[in-house]
């Protein structure tokens, strides 16, 4: 029967909850997007690295590590002569040369000059024998083109 003066009657509120504008952005749309995006580019970049189809030689080599230290080098000629520095040495002594020539010091690196009419998988036979003897840091030397 009587009317009270106060905010808890039947009066309008204003906020958020009840009507007023949203300022604040959806992302779900956006998440999903993402998503499918990230779907489609992890089917299609196996696919777009797979390269030329080549028959590679087997190799026992491993990972090459970054520190440097006094090369030695090892040069092979086009009839199969195998050299450290300026020594000839047999492929089947050539492991325990260089063995005794870094005095079992695996973090040496190694340069391997190898004629470019030899046979790539004689290369690699050579870069794996060296490498299973614990060597790591095998790099082949290039002339560079002018």
């Amino acid at each position: 029967m009587g009317m009270s003066s106060g905010s808890s009657g039947g009066g309008r509120r204003r906020g958020r909850r009840f009507g007023g504008h949203v300022s604040e952005i959806n992302v779900t749309p956006f998440v999903d997007v993402m998503l499918v995006l990230l779907v489609i580019f992890m089917v299609t970049a196996p696919m777009l690295t797979a390269g030329v189809q080549v028959d590679l030689p087997q190799s026992a080599a491993g990972a090459v590590q970054d520190k440097d230290n006094k090369p030695i080098e090892i040069s092979v000629r086009k009839n199969g002569d195998i050299f450290i520095g300026e020594t000839q040495v047999g492929a089947e002594k050539m492991i325990t040369i260089l063995s005794n020539i870094t005095n079992n010091d695996f973090d040496r690196r190694i340069f391997l000059r190898a004629d470019k009419t030899l046979d790539y998988g004689t290369v690699m036979r050579l870069i794996g024998d060296v490498n299973k003897a614990g060597y790591g840091k095998v790099a082949l030397i290039s002339d560079s083109k002018r």
